[in-house]
């Protein structure tokens, strides 16, 4: 099945110094941008942490503090990442759970607004997950017969988010649609509010809490009787995604009183 795209798709995949969404920093980022005409464009680039690597992420990924202390930090890469992102729709391997949010963080920790509302998202893990539950290494030796020597590199696991997202094209035309709004929603027909899971919509379509005490209690009843919990939520180690659309549902309530 040929992809059907009226806007570029950009795939990526991110090494971290841990996997922290909140905490955690981008050590390495590759991104794929797939244009309208097919046409492939590479951004790649090793990030100065600004703090130590762990030596257990240092184990899987291989990069170490010696490694990248002559790189550019986040900051000075932010503006080159959020225009090579420009008008795309977003693409990676468990990217809406993890790559996803950790980039956003490291945007607003940049000051800078990277905004995804309007942006399909598609995880390539979750159609995988869906269709055969497995790994991005047996993934790639499922769908095209391939072995993936340098797991764990930022390049190689993009080149294989995108090779094995090809491949599921194929292999599922007939349960997989080729317009990205339709792979959107197949890939985030789990119910989440936000990228994380913290929020859900239930079947009427009202956003609840999907943690904590409040699990299952519907989000706007919370703000209204409990106020000062979206004053712990703020103040907590959330996703800043999470954040955002919690100040966007307190903001809508406020709003329509």
């Amino acid at each position: 099945m040929q992809l059907e795209l009226r806007r570029p798709i950009a795939f990526f995949d991110l090494e971290t110094t841990g996997i922290n969404t909140v905490k955690d920093k981008i050590i390495e980022i590759a991104i794929l941008r797939v244009d309208v005409d097919g046409s492939e464009k590479w951004y790649e680039q090793r990030i100065n942490p600004e703090i130590p690597i762990p030596a257990q992420a240092s184990e899987i990924h291989g990069i170490y503090d010696n490694d990248v202390k002559d790189c550019p930090n986040f900051r000075s890469e932010a503006n080159k990442i959020k225009q090579f992102l420009d008008g795309c729709d977003i693409g990676g391997f468990n990217s809406n759970r993890f790559d996803l949010p950790l980039l956003m963080q490291e945007f607003a920790n940049a000051e800078i607004e990277f905004i995804i509302d309007k942006r399909h998202l598609v995880d390539v893990q979750r159609i995988f997950h869906k269709m055969e539950q497995r790994n991005l290494t047996a993934a790639l030796r499922f769908y095209c017969q391939e072995d993936l020597p340098d797991a764990h590199s930022a390049k190689a696991d993009t080149q294989a988010t995108y090779d094995v997202f090809k491949a599921q094209l194929k292999k599922y035309s007939d349960a997989i649609p080729s317009k990205m709004a339709e792979i959107h929603e197949f890939c985030n027909d789990n119910g989440f509010y936000d990228l994380s899971g913290r929020m859900i919509k239930d079947k009427n379509g009202d956003i609840r809490f999907n943690f904590g005490k409040h699990k299952g209690t519907l989000v706007l009843e919370v703000l209204k009787k409990e106020p000062q919990y979206y004053g712990w939520m703020m103040k907590s180690d959330f996703p800043i995604d999470t954040k955002n659309k919690l100040s966007a549902l307190r903001l809508k309530s406020l709003n329509t009183k």
